[in-house]
């Protein structure tokens, strides 16, 4: 999380440009068969492991990355860092009266100068370059998009020229709905243990059994194939 962090303040005050991406298990699933979604992720600049999993099997594969970063915790240490050093941040992404509550809530925290603006997560596609062109003109140094994949991975992907005054840009799925109070985050025994993906699911069965317990399951198979492979 320090070296990320780091590394975004650096690119910011260069006045680089950082595309950075998470991964779970269920987005590198996904990216075996989406060929767009793996492209968008694969030419980021910066890529974390949102899930635990994904750092049990780097571990597994005898690559073994430093923790998890998740993408929640990632965008709160980047408000706050925003807040420290001046920093603007466009909100994109969720229901409208989410993100305007997730606006709501980091400018009572901190104060207005963070807020480049905000807009909600509908739209249509033909949209969309003018969406990029409100958020670059909007002065923004940081961009969060809190739409689900591989939506907001291949909106970054694909607009990336037209957003490359915005500093860094990062998708944070569903970190919206949590941060203005929708949804529940586990605790954080469960978040240090690698279940946060059960309590997500037990909020929500019948919308997540297919993502978490087949996904999970064509995960761990991906790993095993991997890693056996490298014994042949």
């Amino acid at each position: 999380m320090r070296e990320t962090l780091n590394i975004v303040d650096h690119t910011i005050s260069k006045g680089d440009q950082l595309h950075h991406v998470v991964v779970n298990a269920g987005k590198i699933v996904a990216m075996q068969s989406d060929l767009q979604l793996r492209e968008s992720v694969n030419e980021s600049d910066l890529i974390n492991a949102d899930g635990q999993a994904v750092v049990w099997a780097s571990k597994v594969l005898k690559k073994p990355l430093k923790q998890r970063v998740a993408g929640i915790d990632l965008m709160v240490n980047l408000v706050e860092l925003a807040h420290k050093k001046n920093y603007k941040v466009f909100f994109f992404g969720a229901k409208e009266n989410v993100v305007k509550a997730v606006v709501d809530k980091y400018v009572d925290q901190y104060s207005l100068n963070i807020v480049a603006g905000y807009r909600n997560g509908y739209f249509k596609k033909d949209e969309e370059q003018d969406i990029a062109r409100e958020i670059a003109n909007s002065g923004a140094n940081i961009l969060f998009v809190a739409i689900s994949s591989p939506t907001k991975e291949n909106f970054l992907y694909e607009n990336k020229e037209l957003l490359k005054k915005v500093n860094f840009v990062m998708g944070v799925g569903g970190s919206f709905d949590v941060v203005s109070g929708k949804v529940r985050r586990a605790p954080l025994w469960m978040q240090n243990s690698g279940l946060e993906w059960f309590y997500r699911f037990a909020q929500e069965p019948k919308r997540m059994w297919k993502r978490y317990l087949v996904g999970n399951s064509k995960f761990i198979a991906l790993v095993l194939k991997e890693r056996f492979k490298g014994n042949k």
